[in-house]
């Protein structure tokens, strides 16, 4: 019988500090979409074809992408922290409001 193969997403995630919500937009998929691949629902075909190229041709996984520079190589600076990271992501721990829905109908009341 094949394994089915567990993907480690959330324990690397977890590992960086990251927010489903937070490594989702890092990588330009939905939130729901990290917790399908977490889960294993969905992703892990994807991954192990990715794998298998990255063992038959002897290489890393951005070896298999050549990227055309858009801007020059000198002015991209990567993020050094995870606080860089989140203010690039407009990711704050703080993120909610804290007037409830009936004080704000009422504030736009009151400006109307």
């Amino acid at each position: 019988m094949k394994e089915k193969p567990k993907p480690r997403i959330a324990l690397l995630r977890e590992k960086a500090g990251l927010t489903q919500l937070e490594l989702s937009r890092l990588v330009g998929v939905t939130e729901s979409t990290i917790q399908n691949w977490e889960s294993g629902r969905t992703g892990t075909d994807h991954i192990e074809r990715i794998i298998r190229f990255c063992k038959a041709l002897n290489c890393q996984v951005e070896d298999l992408i050549e990227y055309v520079n858009e801007l020059p190589k000198e002015s991209v600076v990567p993020p050094s922290s995870l606080s860089e990271i989140r203010d690039l992501l407009g990711t704050d721990e703080v993120l909610t409001s804290t007037a409830s829905p009936d004080t704000e109908v009422a504030s736009q009341g009151q400006r109307e």
